[in-house]
């Protein structure tokens, strides 16, 4: 497995440290245990030291031939939570963007803090049924995945009831450009900048807008990422979906986000740059 983040390099180098414990337990070197399974001893280095991703059965074989069934359960969920950290779409989204728009429920359901900062787009918990209408029909047609874009609306709107409901904080970072690019036409764009003028009065919602002229000396615009709490961050590529669960990662985007939130602007200023870019529309 050649990792995509770094959580799931050590993730999976753990997972290799603790397969070699069992080893070292069973005291057998690498060429016996590689005698007992019929696997070259370099598959045994190489899986010690993550830079190869066993199966299941390899877990299996190699729990049984050192004499540690016991703990083969353990291990085996320890290899899926590796696997889940980097997901392609076209496995997420096999079966149509439905089932991928509810997996994330329980998750946002327990949230409290939501950190979000969108270079490209306005985030799902503020977007409007046209504007997600008109996100997800292109993300259909992009990917050539199963249409069931009726349906996944709808669940992406009822998640949006957190921003009302409970005790749900949403911190929205959004570089400027994000109200400049007219996603679903005129039309959509318009009532959806209308929408956010609004929902950036809510209690449970600060919103920032980071302005086109701001100065990017200390960061500059970084890949679009969510915060959940303190527990993982999410980050959207064109390839998959990765999860972050290192603590020092998260450390690093909880800094990111921070220095970020300093470029943004608030309130009434904030406010303007949305109706500046409704006047901007033509309508």
């Amino acid at each position: 497995m050649r990792s995509s983040s770094s959580s799931a390099h050590q993730a999976l180098q753990a997972l290799g440290q603790r397969l070699r414990d069992i080893r070292v337990e069973a005291e057998l070197s690498g060429r016996d245990l590689g005698r007992r399974t019929g696997w070259h001893s370099s598959k045994i280095s190489k899986i010690e030291y993550g830079k190869q991703t066993p199966t299941a059965a390899d877990i299996r074989a190699w729990c049984e031939h050192c004499g540690a069934g016991d703990q083969v359960a353990d291990l085996v969920a320890s290899l899926r939570a590796v696997e889940g950290m980097f997901v392609e779409w076209r496995q997420m989204e096999r079966t149509g963007l439905r089932r991928a728009q509810e997996t994330v429920l329980p998750l946002w359901e327990r949230t409290r803090h939501f950190r979000i900062y969108s270079p490209r787009m306005i985030p799902g918990p503020l977007q409007t049924r046209a504007y997600i209408t008109a996100v997800l029909t292109s993300l259909t047609r992009r990917r050539s995945i199963p249409d069931d874009v009726e349906q996944a609306v709808q669940v992406r709107v009822d998640k949006q009831n957190v921003i009302h409901e409970g005790d749900h904080q949403f911190a929205i970072l959004l570089e400027e450009n994000v109200l400049h690019h007219p996603i679903g036409g005129t039309e959509t764009m318009a009532g959806q900048l209308g929408h956010l003028l609004t929902a950036s009065t809510l209690p449970s919602v600060s919103l920032g807008i980071i302005p086109l002229d701001a100065d990017r000396s200390s960061i500059w615009p970084v890949e679009g990422f969510w915060m959940f709490d303190e527990a993982e961050v999410t980050v959207e590529l064109v390839s998959g979906h990765l999860t972050i669960t290192q603590p020092h990662e998260i450390t690093m985007y909880a800094q990111a986000f921070a220095e970020l939130a300093e470029l943004a602007v608030y309130g009434k200023t904030a406010r303007m740059l949305i109706t500046k870019a409704i006047a901007g529309l033509d309508v």
